[in-house]
């Protein structure tokens, strides 16, 4: 899911002699990269009305089955899930934008500084809401809490404290393959685009293979919406191309056929919420095509400031609203009686209103904190290394 902070675009550099010259090279706009938020609270709220409606596990916190609580609601919520593929988008398009000119150093930086301060809030109230209301959700041991905290728990086998750290583990394999690949020589239109190929390759091959390790390691099933997401930058920086139209439409078609399969069988009979392959494509297409829009700057009018604000509250609030809000939904229907869809707009609330603190009291004076410590301690390592 992307996690980056958007920054201010910078200059863009000169590419092959075939693409249009730095002066030529349509210049980036500050309101479409608020559309960008815009587009990353929407996939945020998608899987929040998952959790709460489209999840058969929801039944035990609402103390009834959220399919009889909200009848049109979860038919529409079991869709939701698909806003972590609206998330991948963005984030091959925001992790390219965001790297270029920067070093590797700077690149590592900026993704522990922006990644792990409201983490590791969201695991210490994560484990103590379990820990004051177990009969909610048990709480892990202490040995496994720790784990989590490296965001390292799934490749180490240990349980997790949030369920959505999924994507998290898919975020920073995907920053590992693009730091070794294209940040470590630096960002250029040529890397980017040879980068793509490879790894679509790579993912065919990957399923002939049929390894865990190279599952592991090329990610078949996720990475046509990265993809996807660097070639839209690319098209946003230099201009279109049939060259990255081309890995745009291979992207997207990789990509729902990858979605279908794993959200949807045919054969399937012990299932929560049936699902509808051709609404699963017309999500999918939806999310390149958002992005494809950012990308192409017809979402200039969407200038809101809010929208910025809204961005900026995405990450918090996906690390807190899953069982944080089981957690107040329960709360809520057991202790206070309140009406299921009163109580569905109340969690949400205030899973934001907590988000919000969290971006406040954590990330703004923390983050950029840790990212002034690393750089001053690798500088002061540098010197050290030269003398």
């Amino acid at each position: 899911m992307t996690h980056a902070t958007l920054a201010r675009t910078p200059e863009p550099a000169p590419g092959p002699e075939s693409l249009p010259t730095p002066s030529a090279a349509p210049a980036p706009q500050h309101n479409r990269m608020r559309a960008l938020d815009g587009l990353r609270i929407l996939a945020a709220l998608m899987v929040c009305v998952f959790h709460y409606a489209g999840k058969g596990q929801a039944s035990e916190v609402w103390n009834g089955s959220p399919k009889e609580l909200f009848p049109d609601l979860s038919a529409f919520a079991t869709y939701g899930s698909l806003g972590v593929q609206l998330f991948f988008v963005i984030s091959g398009f925001v992790i390219c934008m965001s790297s270029w000119g920067r070093s590797l150093g700077d690149f590592f930086r900026s993704r522990v500084s922006r990644l792990y301060p409201a983490y590791w809030v969201a695991i210490v109230l994560t484990t103590a809401a379990c820990v004051a209301l177990p009969w909610v959700s048990k709480p892990l041991r202490l040995d496994e809490v720790l784990v989590n905290l490296t965001m390292l728990q799934q490749p180490v086998g240990v349980g997790r404290v949030l369920g959505v750290c999924w994507t998290l583990w898919v975020e920073a394999r995907f920053y590992l393959l693009f730091a070794l690949f294209v940040v470590w020589k630096g960002v250029t239109y040529r890397r980017v685009v040879i980068f793509c190929c490879l790894w679509t390759v790579a993912g065919g091959l990957a399923r002939v293979a049929d390894t865990p390790l190279t599952d592991e390691i090329v990610m078949r099933d996720h990475a046509p919406f990265f993809i996807g997401g660097l070639a839209l930058y690319l098209i946003h920086r230099y201009g279109s191309d049939l060259l990255l139209w081309g890995i745009v439409a291979t992207s997207w078609l990789l990509g729902q056929r990858y979605a279908t399969t794993a959200l949807w069988d045919p054969n399937a009979t012990n299932v929560y919420l049936e699902r509808s392959p051709y609404v699963i494509l017309l999500i999918v297409t939806f999310a390149f095509a958002s992005v494809a829009a950012v990308a192409l700057g017809w979402l200039r009018w969407a200038n809101w400031r809010w929208l910025s604000v809204a961005g900026a509250l995405t990450y918090p609030f996906y690390l807190v609203h899953e069982h944080l809000g089981w957690f107040t939904i329960a709360i809520l229907r057991r202790y206070f009686g309140l009406e299921p869809r009163l109580t569905f707009v109340t969690t949400i609330v205030a899973m934001l209103v907590l988000a919000w603190l969290i971006h406040r009291l954590v990330e703004k004076p923390f983050g950029p904190r840790l990212k002034r410590t690393m750089k001053r301690q690798a500088e002061r390592l540098a010197v050290r290394l030269r003398t």
